[in-house]
């Protein structure tokens, strides 16, 4: 749904949960947001939840990517270094950086992420790609 917000009629958009595209593999469950594709056009935003022994392939991206927890933990392996966020913490992952994402927690993982509009992420040696969730 399109919404006039001022007079000069720049228009906001919302997306409703159920309108939400959502995209799934291995253990984990996104949900596009905001996005380019959905009418933001500087910024990605996506719901990810991550079941128990989820686990993501070793990627980089090209800009800043933030997540904030909603609830459980999640295990961020950035350059070989492991960091443990939780629900009210927040992680920024730079642009460039090899790291992965892994619940490895016996209960469900959520948060919200987001980075810049137009950011790709490289698997190995992959070529760049922009996440579909972030499209």
């Amino acid at each position: 749904m399109e919404l006039t917000i001022f007079e000069e009629h720049q228009m906001a958009n919302h997306i409703t949960a159920a309108d939400a595209p959502r995209f799934g593999q291995d253990g984990f469950d996104m949900t596009g947001l905001a996005a380019p594709s959905r009418g933001c056009s500087t910024l990605s935003t996506w719901r990810i939840r991550a079941q128990p022994g989820a686990a993501s392939p070793v990627h980089r991206l090209t800009s800043d990517e933030a997540f904030v927890v909603v609830r459980g933990e999640l295990t961020a392996t950035l350059d070989g270094q492991d960091v443990v966020v939780r629900a009210g913490d927040s992680l920024s992952v730079p642009p460039g950086v090899d790291f992965r994402i892994a619940n490895r927690s016996a209960e469900p993982f959520e948060a919200i992420a987001s980075m810049a509009a137009g950011g790709q992420a490289t698997v190995g040696d992959g070529a760049p790609f922009t996440p579909p969730w972030a499209a």
